[in-house]
């Protein structure tokens, strides 16, 4: 019982500190996503792509979280967007407090769309709200068609799924229709993207829908 007072407590901390970072992010009519999926499934790339394709339209910043490197914020910050660094040291998530601290060294009115890019890992970041608008939820045809039963918190939480690495289709043990079914049986609301960062499938999709969130915040 006491283990379970405390992580209530610390998600009540936690969900303060999103409302103030929210409260912010509206201030100043940025939208921002909550970037998240297991290791491997992409999310970087992704993020690569997707800076590329909406450069010179969109102002956009990235915050990236990483448990211990900051190459991929390297890989970001060559493409020319606004980047700031949380390294966990070991945790497997992102937090409200690390992203409100991170938030200093932006210039939100200059930040139409907000990417934070959490820690590879479906468990935790299911749970910590970080004061984004949305959770986008990326799974990899390499990890097969039952991630969202095995995690069914992180898909019932999410607002997108990015169906990632379609390419790999012929090579891999993944049913593209199962898989979108099982994403659906957990979270019927779910918008689907499915994508390939080799061949840039379904990218521009995906870009159409950040576009028209843009007047979901009243910027254009």
């Amino acid at each position: 019982m006491s283990i379970i007072t405390i992580e209530r407590k610390v998600l009540q901390k936690n969900d303060e500190v999103a409302r103030r970072n929210r409260a912010l992010f509206f201030s100043h009519g940025t939208f921002a996503i909550n970037l998240v999926s297991s290791p491997g499934s992409g999310k970087t790339s992704i993020l690569e792509r997707t800076l590329q394709q909406l450069k010179g339209e969109l102002k956009v910043a990235v915050i990236e979280g990483d448990i211990q490197t900051d190459l991929d914020a390297r890989r970001i910050a060559s493409l020319g967007a606004p980047v700031v660094q949380i390294v966990t040291n070991g945790s497997c998530h992102l937090e409200a407090k690390l992203v409100e601290d991170a938030l200093s060294n932006l210039d939100l009115a200059q930040v139409q769309l907000l990417i934070i890019e959490n820690v590879g890992n479906l468990v935790c970041p299911a749970n910590y709200d970080l004061g984004e608008a949305v959770k986008v939820v990326v799974a990899s045809t390499t990890e097969g068609d039952d991630k969202p039963l095995k995690y069914p918190a992180m898909f019932r939480n999410a607002t997108v799924l990015m169906i990632n690495k379609i390419d790999l289709l012929p090579y891999v043990d993944c049913n593209l229709e199962q898989l979108k079914k099982n994403a659906l049986s957990i979270n019927p609301g779910l918008t689907i993207f499915e994508t390939s960062c080799v061949t840039k499938e379904g990218l521009e999709g995906w870009c159409a829908w950040l576009r028209s969130k843009m007047i979901f915040v009243g910027r254009s």
